[in-house]
C-alpha cells in the first residue's frame, strides 16, 4: 500500500499540515511513523478526511465526529446513518435557536440605532435618552459572542472549579477549515476590520472600532459565530455604544499568528 507523508496528504486533500497534526492529537486520524520519525498515512486517511470534513460543514463538535468515526469505520451506511441523524436533529434546534438569537440582537440594534438618530435631549445624558446601556429598555447593550468549544468541556471545569466563560483559554489552537475555507474567511474578516475606524491593542487581542449600523453589527455577529465553529479559541464581544460598534477580539498568546493573519495585528 502506498503510503503518504504529511505534505503530500495536506497538498492531496486541502487540509493544512497543522491541522493535519491536531487530528492526529484528537484522535481523530491515526498517522504511522517512520524510522526517521515522519507522519506517513494510508490511502484510507484520504476518504476519513473527507467525511471528517463533511462532518465539520455539519457543524458536528470534534468529540461527536471521534465517535462517528467508530461507525464508519465499520463500512456499514446504516449504521452511520443511525447514528447521524439524532445528531442531526440537535444541530437543527441549535441553528434554530442561534437564528432566532441574531435576529433578536439585530432587532435589538435597529431599535437602539433608531433611538440615537432622534433629536438629542438638551443638556446631559438622561435616563431615557438611549446612551444608558441597560437589559431591558433602550440603550446599548454588550453582546458575548463566545461559545464554549465542549459543553460537556465546560461543565468539567466548572465543576472542577474553573470559569467556564474562559474556555477558549483551553481550547486547542487549529483551525479546522481547509485551505479554501480558510482562505475566504480571511477575505471576509478583511472586508471588515477594512471599515474599522480605529482599533487598539488589548492584553488578549484587539477592539476594533466599526461604524454603529445594525447591519453590520448583525453580519460581524454572524461571522464571529461560525468563526467559532472552527476555532473554538477566540473570544468574541460586541458592544454597541451611541457612536459606534466596537468588536473585542481575545485569543490565546499561542493563536498570535492567526490573530494577525485574520485583523492584521502584530503577532
Amino acid at each position: 500500500m502506498t503510503s503518504l507523508r504529511i505534505s503530500q496528504l495536506a497538498a492531496r486533500t486541502g487540509v493544512p499540515a497543522t491541522t493535519l497534526r491536531f487530528y492526529e492529537t484528537a484522535g481523530l486520524l491515526p498517522a504511522e511513523r517512520t524510522t526517521a520519525g515522519y507522519r506517513v498515512y494510508g490511502q484510507e486517511a484520504v476518504q476519513r478526511l473527507a467525511f471528517i470534513s463533511s462532518a465539520k460543514v455539519l457543524g458536528l463538535p470534534l468529540e461527536e465526529i471521534r465517535d462517528l468515526l467508530g461507525v464508519w469505520e465499520q463500512g456499514v451506511c446504516a449504521a452511520v446513518r443511525a447514528r447521524m441523524l439524532p445528531l442531526l436533529a440537535e444541530r437543527i434546534a441549535d441553528a434554530d435557536r442561534r437564528q432566532a438569537e441574531l435576529a433578536a440582537f439585530s432587532a435589538r440594534l435597529t431599535e437602539v440605532h433608531q433611538q440615537l438618530s432622534t433629536p438629542a435631549p438638551a443638556g446631559g445624558c438622561g435616563p431615557d435618552c438611549g446612551c444608558t446601556a441597560t437589559t431591558t429598555g433602550p440603550g446599548p447593550v454588550p453582546v458575548p459572542l463566545s461559545r464554549t468549544y465542549s459543553e460537556e468541556t465546560a461543565a468539567g471545569e466548572t465543576a472542577a472549579g474553573g470559569t467556564a466563560a474562559e474556555t477558549w483559554r483551553q481550547a486547542p489552537v487549529a483551525c479546522t477549515l481547509e485551505s479554501a475555507a480558510l482562505g475566504e474567511r480571511i477575505a471576509q474578516w478583511q472586508r471588515i476590520t477594512g471599515q474599522a475606524t480605529s482599533r487598539r491593542d488589548t492584553a488578549d487581542g484587539l477592539t476594533l472600532i466599526l461604524p454603529a449600523t445594525p447591519e453590520l453589527a448583525a453580519e460581524v455577529a454572524a461571522l464571529a459565530a461560525a468563526e467559532q465553529d472552527c476555532c473554538a479559541f477566540f473570544d468574541f464581544t460586541l458592544h454597541l455604544t451611541p457612536t459606534a460598534l466596537e468588536l473585542t477580539v481575545r485569543a490565546p498568546e499561542a493563536a498570535g499568528a492567526l490573530l494577525a493573519e485574520l485583523f492584521a495585528v502584530s503577532a
